[in-house]
């Protein structure tokens, strides 16, 4: 379901192509057409905290939740600056648990399609519907069945930074949907050998109408479905889909709300 602990120290120098401020305006822009006034952020599955720095960034006061306390320690060394305003807590993001309730929920980068299962993904979203704001928003990503099956698939992946080399080797399995990835990282050492970190992640993806459903079932409204690039026009071919849904408010919540 995570990656190992010994992925956290160049998690960030695998991922620089992310543009999480962008993941962040658009994180804004959904709540801000939702009418969401406050600005009390959960980041589910922060990892390294990237996403969770560009959050704050913009005026939110943000929980990161994550399942590695090594990708955690990572995000308190970036978040530092921004005091009590950012709460990172060690969670298995099924048993989700907060202190309180928050605005909008957030779980980027495919993260949901890690989970072992359809069960967990509901876990998750009825997790979030019970610890988001009523009028709150959820939002999220999730790689495709297309991406699975035309990308991924049965292919390798190689990348390589100054001191680091991946070999990423994926199966894709019998259902067409789930592919197992066999990760290895090669970390340079000052005596000019190399570490060796190895990891099994295995990823599922489902179909829109499946996700929605879920969403439907745990109570939400207004679900919206975009393409990777923010549009509502979904390709064939697209290879990731954003997801924002809306928790919604009493008939009494929508009167004191005018």
């Amino acid at each position: 379901m995570a990656y190992n602990d010994g992925f956290a120290s160049v998690y960030d120098a695998f991922t620089k192509d992310v543009d999480y401020g962008a993941e962040a305006d658009f994180v804004m822009n959904v709540m801000l057409n939702a009418g969401v006034s406050g600005k009390t952020v959960l980041d589910l599955a922060c990892g390294t905290g990237s996403l969770t720095q560009a959050l704050a960034e913009r005026g939110c006061e943000v929980v990161g939740v994550d399942i590695s306390e090594e990708m955690l320690n990572k995000a308190r060394e970036k978040c530092s600056q921004f005091g009590e305003r950012v709460l990172l807590l060690r969670q298995d993001m099924r048993e989700l648990d907060l202190f309180g309730t928050v605005d909008c929920a957030v779980c980027a980068l495919d993260s949901l399609n890690h989970l072992d299962g359809l069960d967990s993904v509901r876990k998750v979203i009825e997790r979030v519907f019970l610890f988001l704001e009523p009028g709150g928003v959820f939002v999220f990503d999730v790689n495709t069945v297309f991406k699975h099956r035309e990308v991924l698939g049965d292919n390798t992946f190689v990348f390589e930074t100054m001191k680091s080399f991946l070999v990423w080797q994926n199966e894709l399995c019998s259902d067409g949907v789930t592919v197992n990835m066999y990760i290895d990282v090669f970390n340079l050492r000052r005596d000019g050998t190399y570490s060796r970190e190895s990891d099994d992640i295995t990823e599922t993806a489902y179909e829109a109408e499946v996700l929605k459903k879920l969403l439907e079932d745990a109570d939400f409204e207004n679900i919206t479905v975009y393409g990777e690039d923010g549009g509502k026009t979904i390709r064939a071919d697209e290879q990731r889909l954003r997801f924002t849904a809306v928790k919604p408010m009493s008939y009494k919540e929508r009167m004191q709300n005018g």
